[in-house]
């Protein structure tokens, strides 16, 4: 892990700031796929951000009995996409790796080259989307292989509020995770506030319970400009509340009003979680490839992170 990026980690005064990426598709050559990062990297140099995160996308049928909106496609290894925007933002990146469909031993050469051929060193692991299908390797025996691993691994993990809204333990989850050596936790994207502040506050209370110092958990916030996308996220598993839904859909600007719903639902985490001691962080990302998405996705950055900066320095005053 860069040191730049785990000085910011490791003061829970600052936010943290990242925008969430995928591979392109397998099936685009190397030239385009070095266009395609150079693109993104333009359209992100205007914002200040810490890093990127490149995402290990599965296909998540087996979670879902409904047709996947947008079709699965197969994209280039994320450790090859990290390090293209590694070596060409000279920012550090975070790989999500999916550990379900093979082995241990297929891990650990997965876990060497990581670092060995691509320099990854920031990594999340993901589990299996259904503990209904065959999985090889499951999550919790990733942990303990990479722990076994001689290469040393900057570990993140998921966490995700919609659980914690069914089942009252995500906080549970994350302390758990925490003992497996993840040191800070990725959401998935918010669009129900209030899962979210349930899940920090009863995280913040077990960890004062437990005489434990908060991990950081970064927020993950995607614009929705179509009915598609808004499908796509509910099929994600997005909890996005009926009001919320037509609050988008009915507006003359839908991927405007999305923006205004997202800077809500931070102002309403902000207001009641800031205080709890748990360091946040922001990752934004656009979850389709229309350009108006992903442009709007930036827009959201900047007006995401001037929020979050503006209450963390209020905070800070508050506490002189």
């Amino acid at each position: 892990m860069s040191t730049l990026l785990k000085d910011r980690f490791a003061d829970p005064s600052r936010g943290v700031y990242f925008v969430g990426t995928t591979p392109p598709k397998d099936s685009t050559d190397m030239e385009q796929v070095s266009e395609i990062a150079n693109k993104l990297l333009e359209r992100l140099s205007a914002i200040d951000y810490d890093g990127l995160i490149v995402y290990d996308i599965q296909d998540e049928s087996s979670r879902i009995s409904a047709p996947r909106p947008f079709p699965f496609m197969q994209t280039h290894d994320p450790r090859a996409y990290s390090k293209l925007l590694s070596e060409k933002s000279k920012h550090p990146v975070i790989t999500y790796k999916s550990v379900s469909q093979r082995g241990k031993a297929e891990f650990d050469e997965w876990l060497t080259q990581a670092q060995d051929v691509y320099g990854v060193k920031d990594i999340v692991l993901v589990g299996s989307p259904s503990s209904a299908k065959d999985v090889a390797l499951p999550l919790a025996k990733a942990y303990d292989a990479l722990a076994e691993h001689p290469r040393d691994f900057h570990l993140g993990g998921v966490t995700i509020a919609e659980r914690h809204a069914k089942k009252a333990d995500e906080h549970q989850r994350l302390m758990q995770k925490t003992a497996q050596g993840c040191s800070y936790f990725i959401s998935q994207a918010v669009y129900n506030p209030q899962a979210t502040i349930d899940l920090i506050s009863r995280y913040a209370r077990e960890c004062r319970t437990q005489g434990i110092k908060p991990k950081r958990i970064i927020l993950t916030f995607a614009p929705c400009g179509s009915a598609k996308t808004l499908e796509f996220m509910e099929w994600l598993g997005i909890s996005v509340p009926e009001a919320t839904r037509y609050r988008i859909l009915d507006a003359s600007s839908p991927l405007g009003e999305s923006i205004r719903v997202c800077r809500n639902s931070l102002e309403q985490i902000l207001d009641a979680c800031i205080h709890l001691g748990v360091p946040l962080g922001l990752n934004i990302e656009s979850l389709t490839n229309r350009k108006e998405e992903i442009d709007a996705a930036v827009r959201l950055f900047k007006l995401l992170k001037a929020t979050m900066d503006l209450r963390l320095a209020e905070e800070a005053v508050e506490a002189i």
